[in-house]
């Protein structure tokens, strides 16, 4: 079991991330038996879905799914309907209202749109457990915008210790980009009547995509259970912070690093004078 698991998850890090979901749909399908231990291993886009009840967006993922039916946040009710899922206790039910309340406001703030979604679940040992997701995907109005989406995924496990708790977050960011640049000459050419995806030429069509994982403990202190609320949104905040600016260094500057080795932007004949300018200036020197 486990050796099959595993081979399955070191195919999937071989496997292109834009077509993660797919990729995982057609792993289930050769070993169905073999699905929660696939679908609770590998990190997917998540999914939006809209509360019959109050009809508020939701994301569903893995940590909200029973069977094949989803918990909403907002109402509490699995859809399709599920007599006996998994809900959380009363107690900690309000404590998820208010998380969800609070992370659609820093939604609002950071992301200016898209969906976030908090769930809660009791553990054995007395303590409780979560996940904060937030999604934000970007639509073109037009072939030649860029289109993309960001995906976040944040576990996290709470202890309390008195009047101290401990947390442990595990963060996970997947980003996919995609810009397109049409060839209008080409599309005059071909009588400038073809719009949209049928004058499409994928030859500049770039895409980046990928995913980034950061864990992190501290221990925060507590006065109520609001604190909860308010100190994972303190380490979630942090953490999302140092992963944008990671994936602005790492993804897009490495990226950008590669793109202008392979081909020059300036002018070769300019270049190669600024060269011949520079070898004569240290010959200069050297004298």
């Amino acid at each position: 079991m486990t050796d099959l698991v595993d081979s399955m998850l070191d195919l999937m890090r071989r496997l292109p991330p834009t077509r993660t979901e797919e990729n995982v749909n057609a792993l289930i399908g050769i070993c169905p038996d073999y699905a929660d231990d696939l679908l609770g291993s590998v990190d997917q886009p998540l999914q939006l879905k809209t509360d019959r009840a109050t009809g508020r967006d939701y994301l569903a993922c893995d940590y909200n799914r029973d069977g094949e039916s989803y918990r909403s946040p907002w109402s509490n009710e699995y859809d399709p309907p599920l007599d006996d899922g998994t809900v959380p206790s009363s107690k900690l039910r309000k404590l998820e209202i208010s998380a969800n309340e609070a992370f659609d406001t820093y939604r609002e703030m950071y992301y200016e749109g898209g969906v976030s979604s908090v769930y809660l679940w009791d553990l054995d040992d007395g303590g409780f457990a979560g996940v904060v997701l937030l999604k934000k995907v970007m639509t073109p109005s037009s072939p030649n915008e860029p289109a993309g989406s960001w995906d976040s995924i944040h576990v996290f496990e709470t202890a309390e210790r008195g009047r101290n708790a401990h947390y442990k977050l595990t963060s996970t960011v997947m980003l996919q980009l995609i810009t397109r640049k049409s060839s209008e000459a080409e599309d005059d050419k071909k009588g400038g009547d073809k719009k949209g995806l049928e004058g499409w030429k994928r030859d500049g069509e770039v895409s980046l995509s990928g995913s980034m994982t950061r864990q992190t403990e501290q221990d925060w202190g507590i006065h109520d259970q609001s604190s909860h609320i308010t100190n994972t949104g303190r380490m979630i905040e942090e953490m999302e912070i140092k992963m944008r600016n990671l994936l602005q260094e790492v993804y897009f500057g490495k990226t950008r690093d590669v793109v202008y080795d392979l081909r020059s932007v300036d002018d070769l004949e300019k270049t190669r004078r600024q060269r011949e300018l520079q070898k004569e200036l240290v010959g200069f020197i050297k004298r």
